[in-house]
């Protein structure tokens, strides 16, 4: 599995309870169950599997099988819904198994949402959209708060929050963020444009060609009035910015703003927090690094 993204500390045992986690270790936990019994749950949040990845997954239990079994509970129609591994029972339909290794467990269908959002968060295969339309179901199906969803899925209350306000994008720029051709953090400055009017397939082209720092430039510049202007503008030569990009990075990893500003022979790296209880594990987080 996948390295976890930073801050995102919840997991099936916390859901679930250590009990689960200790009947696992005592029996094994795992059954073996037919493939034609195994059905993908439909509302799982994750609805795009790269093609790539998929083919690369399938040559590998292909040649070893499936290593990790699937997450299931029984349905009152026989069949055993699947709630986490859906990718490794897509890849071995795909081999032609017939058969796939399935740890059953008991769990409502709030707790299957909040599972299965946890495994695709943790292994980084949600793309921003999906991972707010994963908050949004939590909230709007289960009666969650913003702040109980961020508690179950070990997030910060703003980052939550952020996540939502995608949704409120036009579709073409849902689809972009979807597909990577925009980043979380250029969909934040698409968002900074006040008028829908100007949030045009040419201004989500030209973000989609810019660091997010220049794109937030893009979008506050899009909002004041043109001043007049004797010769046509030149336009600018397109300079890449490296420290926009890092910082960039370092907001993707730990789930926070990230501001980098860069001296002729030193800088600095800020880093924001939300709330005290935030400040003490961000505090804890960075004694443990040396540099």
């Amino acid at each position: 599995m996948a390295k976890a993204k930073g801050g995102l500390g919840k997991g099936f045992g916390a859901l679930l309870g250590e009990s689960l986690m200790a009947a696992e270790e005592e029996s094994g936990g795992v059954s073996t169950l037919p493939m034609t019994l195994v059905e993908p749950n439909r509302e799982q949040p994750r609805k795009r599997f790269s093609p790539e990845t998929m083919q690369e997954l399938t040559r590998s239990i292909e040649m070893h099988g499936v290593v990790t079994p699937i997450t299931v509970r029984k349905t009152e129609n026989g069949y055993y819904q699947i709630i986490a591994g859906e990718r490794r029972w897509r890849a071995a339909r795909s081999a032609g198994l017939t058969e796939i290794p399935a740890l059953v467990i008991e769990a409502d269908d709030k707790t299957v949402m909040e599972l299965a959002l946890i495994e695709n968060l943790q292994r980084e295969d949600l793309n921003p959209i999906e991972e707010a339309q994963g908050y949004h179901s939590l909230m709007e199906e289960y009666g969650l708060t913003q702040e109980q969803v961020a508690e179950r899925v070990g997030r910060s209350r703003p980052a939550v929050a952020n996540a939502l306000r995608l949704l409120s994008l036009p579709d073409e720029a849902q689809e972009l963020l979807a597909d990577g051709t925009l980043s979380a953090g250029h969909a934040r400055a698409v968002l900074a444009i006040k008028d829908e009017a100007l949030r045009t397939h040419d201004v989500l082209e030209k973000m989609a060609g810019m660091s997010v720092r220049q794109a937030e430039k893009y979008a506050k510049s899009l909002q004041k009035e043109p001043e007049p202007q004797s010769e046509p503008d030149q336009p600018a030569e397109f300079q890449p910015d490296y420290t926009a990009a890092l910082a960039e990075r370092l907001e993707h990893t730990l789930g926070r703003r990230v501001r980098i500003e860069q001296g002729k022979s030193s800088g600095t790296v800020s880093l924001a927090f939300y709330g005290d209880d935030d400040l003490e594990r961000l505090v804890a987080a960075l004694e443990t690094l040396s540099v």
